[in-house]
């Protein structure tokens, strides 16, 4: 029997190719659309899972309260995991790691060459750590392996990178920033790609002694935000208890900063989606994001249903006389519904096939666009698997039933009778409720789309205080050797005619690298509530950025700290007016008199990092022991040959060290990264809506068409034209879709209100919006159904007639 159905359904199928192909393209875009998402929030979602102790694993966060409001950070003070194993000797395991972040590393071959390497990621790990995660092992005694100072774990990648093979790294050393010989004693698997921990590089804690940060060790008031520390909990204790107790070990060890300062825990599950204190990896997933994606994807399934539903229930006229003799014959009403049912089934197969197919080819697209790394197995996942026989039954019963059972309820005498219309049997209304569902959706992604991509438009040209244009910054060697040469190349950069400045720096203007503290203003007993940026930068700084002063001038020129400049941001929240007032006030930072001077300049407002946030109170002044990067605005003629000038002044003043550059605008760029990837992803999602909605339009036109071959026909005899034609056949389409936006507007405009809450700097939705939305709307359904009845108008109204 179930032979039966399948073999009549592939008979009936066959016979109508037009209707079998519209269904099976539209719902294999709507079903590749949907996997495509399931394999990305399956991805997402899967970060650290592979964990044993996953439960237990708790990141410790710092929260911080002020003025500014409550603020949450990775960051924990260097003694934290030292300070929690003496104090809290009940818990098994607790141990930090900190990201040194684009440090360079050395090695020298056989034949005596050096070979350098920049490396983002250089993780200082305590050995406690490699007993709290499962990191894969190749070689190397997991209990020791970083216990004894200058040892050095690496992953197989960077043992292969640098040694040829991995089974030739053990025992070799590594040069850790032309300082330190590390000998290797491990050799990890190579990290997998859902990780927060991605270690490629892991020195040993107690090396960091021998480093630029050994006087970090024992301060307690200090946080670096890439120093983090984890706790593995004891089945006994619980998350809320050990927030309690660290209450007390803030107390403890930071008691002048108990009420502003504070510590808790973030379980490890949760880490991937906490958009308030970053990772390692800076690709933070929101929970938000995966309900946002999850309902996009149920969506554009839903609409491809939609086409199946509203061109099947406008076949059943063609399908009336089947039903009326195979109920005559003795069929019952579940075994049509069953035989339907397997048309739907089987064009829903055929439909997973082909949008298995589909996904495949689009996963380089969209890892490359995602920063992801989803490979064509996924079809061997189990999970997956399970996802698609889920859909498998969930389409064919959401598209089958409905027009199964239509279909199934005509009288037979009726039917074959030929009196049942479309009017009658097609359910229009239910259709008309189809198409505003399908285009309401369409439209609510199209709003979103242009509010996305308006708010980055927003961010790539809103003025930043600064000019980010023609500037590189590269990276300079730290160590006090180098610092002597800093001069010398300065001068000779700054004679080659394609270079028009040059300012030595700790940071850029807008970057990831920030320092703050609080300061005492005006010989202030207390310090401030709230932490100040503080910008090291020389004197010319200013003018290379081209930045303007509210009051006052930049300090002069100086290798130590002489003089301050301030941002109006800082005034403000010092109650400071008026910026002349504030010249000649003292600041100071950490009680340190060399750090105490005057304030001679207040500059304008520029943007430190990206504008979701506020622009932070900023301390500026000189001081070259601090700087790491070298500003250099070039001349917008001949930059290549100016690059390699510079590269090769660089090589020759610091030969012992690998030559990196950025430009400016491409790093500004980079803080809206992810917003560029959802401007990308979500066009590609509007455009399949539109497409699919488009579809299921074309082939009900296509029906309609043959449906009202003859009425054309009179219409034209009677002198009817070809846009008179047009206009019959669009103009319920245009008023649906008119409807579908009156609805989707007021949604759209709420998710789209919802999202631009995060930022500090956003757009106000305007009318201009809805309007693109609603005319690229019409226009493409216009086009569509256009075609199609522009070609019925066409038809020579003697061959429509001529069988009356």
């Amino acid at each position: 029997m179930i032979r039966n159905y399948f073999k009549t359904a592939w008979r009936s199928l066959s016979r109508n190719k037009s209707y079998t192909i519209i269904n099976v393209i539209g719902l294999a875009v709507g079903v590749g659309a949907c996997l495509l998402i399931f394999l990305v929030i399956n991805f997402q979602t899967s970060f650290d899972n592979y964990h044993t102790q996953k439960d237990h694993i708790y990141r410790v966060l710092a929260k911080r309260t002020s003025s500014e409001g409550v603020k949450y950070r990775a960051g924990v003070p260097f003694p934290t995991s030292r300070g929690m194993r003496v104090d809290y000797p009940q818990i098994p395991l607790i141990g930090s790691i900190f990201d040194d972040d684009n440090k360079q590393m050395s090695i020298t071959s056989a034949s005596g060459e050096i070979k350098r390497f920049k490396e983002q990621d250089v993780f200082f790990t305590e050995p406690q750590l490699l007993k709290i995660f499962d990191f894969g092992w190749l070689e190397g005694d997991k209990k020791n392996a970083l216990v004894e100072p200058n040892t050095i774990l690496i992953s197989q990648k960077i043992a292969e990178k640098y040694f040829g093979n991995w089974e030739a790294a053990m025992g070799k050393t590594i040069k850790y920033d032309n300082k330190l010989d590390l000998k290797v004693t491990g050799i990890l698997k190579n990290p997998p790609t859902n990780t927060d921990l991605p270690i490629n590089i892991a020195i040993s804690y107690s090396t960091l002694k021998y480093t630029d940060y050994k006087d970090n060790q024992e301060d307690w008031g200090s946080t670096f935000g890439s120093h983090s520390c984890f706790v593995l909990l004891p089945n006994n204790i619980s998350e809320a208890n050990f927030n309690q107790n660290l209450v007390a070990f803030i107390k403890k060890h930071k008691p002048n900063d108990v009420k502003r300062d504070a510590m808790l825990l973030q379980p490890l599950s949760q880490m991937h989606y906490d958009t308030r204190a970053g990772l390692y990896t800076g690709q933070v997933f929101s929970k938000d994001l995966i309900k946002a994606l999850s309902l996009i994807g149920l969506f554009l399934l839903i609409i491809a249903c939609v086409n199946f539903i509203n061109l099947a229930t406008a076949q059943a006229v063609n399908r009336s006389k089947e039903v009326g003799i195979r109920k005559v014959l003795g069929s019952q009403r579940k075994e049509l519904i069953l035989q339907f049912l397997s048309e739907t089934f089987i064009i829903t197969l055929f439909s997973i096939i082909v949008a298995i197919a589909l996904s495949e080819l689009c996963l380089p697209a969209l890892n490359k666009l995602l920063d992801i790394q989803l490979t064509p197995s996924f079809v061997t996942n189990p999970v997956v698997l399970s996802f698609l026989v889920a859909v498998l039954v969930g389409v064919t019963l959401l598209s089958g039933v409905y027009p199964a059972l239509i279909l199934s309820g005509f009288n037979p005498i009726t039917a074959l009778k030929n009196k049942i219309s479309s009017r009658r049997s097609n359910g229009i209304t239910l259709r008309r409720s189809l198409v505003v569902l399908q285009f309401g959706i369409a439209q609510v992604l199209i709003i979103g789309t242009i509010v996305i991509i308006s708010q980055l438009n927003h961010f790539k040209n809103s003025a930043l205080g600064f000019d980010k244009e023609a500037i590189i910054t590269v990276t300079m060697p730290g160590d006090s050797l180098s610092r002597l040469k800093m001069n010398a190349l300065k001068s000779e950069i700054l004679q080659q005619p394609g270079v028009k400045g040059l300012s030595y720096s700790f940071a850029s203007p807008s970057d990831n690298m920030n320092w703050g503290s609080p300061i005492k203003y005006d010989n202030a007993e207390k310090e401030t509530d709230f932490r100040v940026n503080m910008k090291w930068a020389e004197a010319d700084y200013f003018n290379l950025y081209n930045m303007k002063f509210v009051a006052g001038r930049p300090y002069i020129k100086s290798d130590t700290v002489r003089e301050y400049v301030v941002n109006e941001t800082l005034l403000k929240n010092l109650g400071v007016t008026n910026p002349e007032d504030a010249i000649g006030k003292t600041i100071n930072i950490w009680d340190d008199k060399n750090l105490t001077h005057k304030i001679v300049g207040v500059v304008k407002d520029f943007n430190v990092s990206s504008l979701r946030e506020q622009i932070p109170p900023v301390i500026m002044a000189s001081w070259n022991g601090q700087y790491q990067i070298a500003n250099i605005k070039l001349k917008s003629t001949n930059v290549k040959p100016t690059l390699a000038t510079i590269e090769k002044l660089w090589t020759a003043a610091f030969p012992e060290n690998v030559y990196e550059y950025k430009f400016l605008d491409e790093k500004i760029a980079s803080f809206y990264k992810k917003e560029d990837q959802l401007s990308q992803l979500y066009k590609i999602f509007a455009g399949m809506a539109i497409f699919i909605s488009c579809l299921g339009l074309y082939g009900m036109v296509s029906f309609m068409a043959v449906q009202r071959t003859k009425e054309v026909g009179i219409r034209k005899t009677l002198g009817a034209s070809v846009a008179n034609i047009v206009y019959l056949f669009s103009k319920e389409f245009t008023l649906l879709i008119v409807i579908s936006f009156a609805i989707a507007a007021p949604i759209a405009w709420y998710f789209s209100h919802q999202w631009l809450q995060d930022f500090t700097y956003k757009i106000t939705p305007g009318a201009g919006i809805f309007v693109v939305s609603i005319a690229s709307s019409v226009i493409i359904a216009w086009i569509t159904v256009g075609y199609k009845a522009v070609k019925a108008a066409l038809v020579n109204p003697v061959k429509s007639l001529r069988s009356e």
